[in-house]
């Protein structure tokens, strides 16, 4: 299976400034000289971790996803990073996935973050997206999803499989501040290693409007918990290719999903 490419775009981002967020991140996507497959941009994009979703909640329709659609299209590649969606009365931290052909998924985030008050202007969501690219399967979640790994946990294979229908990479996009940093690090190399998957934690970097400071700290994870990038303090913009054969490998030589515990989770 062909190797994919991804692009982590660790940034400072301007509070609740969403004309200010596209512009600057637009002049980054489209100033990369790297040949890339995916494009990652931290949780709440474009106006940063804001607790202010009546002001600042857009429609599927509006300007920051046809942003997406039209840099996706003109670079050819996806793009996925979450912004404030208002959908049937309720607001949603929302993972968008946009491909280049216009085309588009989206993953609400499972798991508020009560300890910042997420959970008193938000709807969580209640199903996973594991979106599929050249056959790579990769599961979608947001910053404090991390926190919890039974909604991570790989699906039990049933009866006679042999282990194809497992993702193959766990991606978290994040506004995860420095003070917790040490959980960050710890729980995406745990995600790795339990679930036998490359891990991506994409994070922001600098200060947000309530002087709570980001360090950034972006990973890559291989499938046996080593670090194969990480980043910290300094806005960057890295690319990564991602080889099938190497995960194959790990998990053909080392076949430890076979033991996993059977379990099923039980949606609201």
């Amino acid at each position: 299976m062909a190797p994919l490419t991804f692009t982590l775009i660790q940034t400072n981002l301007h509070w609740e400034d969403k004309q200010a967020n596209l512009a600057m991140l637009q002049e980054k996507i489209t100033g990369m000289l790297d040949k890339t497959e995916i494009v990652v941009l931290p949780e709440m994009f474009s106006t940063g971790f804001s607790m202010k979703p009546a002001l600042f909640a857009e429609t599927m329709d509006g300007e920051t996803v046809a942003w997406m659609k039209r840099l996706s299209a003109q670079k050819k590649v996806v793009i996925t990073g979450s912004i404030i969606i208002a959908e049937d009365g309720k607001y949603y931290n929302r993972l968008i996935w946009v491909l280049p052909n216009g085309q588009l998924g989206y993953y609400n985030k499972r798991h508020l973050f009560a300890y910042g008050r997420e959970d008193e202007y938000y709807t969580a969501g209640n199903k996973r997206l594991i979106a599929s690219v050249k056959g790579w399967k990769i599961n979608l979640q947001v910053c404090y999803d991390l926190r919890f790994p039974v909604w991570a946990r790989q699906t039990p294979p049933r009866e006679g499989e042999d282990g194809r229908g497992l993702y193959d990479i766990l991606l978290y996009t994040a506004n995860w501040p420095e003070r917790r940093i040490h959980a960050w690090k710890t729980l995406l190399q745990a995600r790795a290693i339990e679930n036998q998957c490359y891990v991506i934690g994409l994070n922001r970097v600098g200060n947000d409007g309530n002087n709570i400071y980001h360090n950034g700290n972006s990973m890559v994870i291989s499938p046996l918990g080593e670090i194969l990038y990480e980043k910290l303090h300094d806005e960057d913009i890295f690319t990564i290719t991602l080889q099938k054969d190497s995960l194959d490998e790990t998990r053909q030589k080392f076949p430890f999903w076979k033991d996993a515990d059977k379990f099923f989770i039980a949606h609201e």
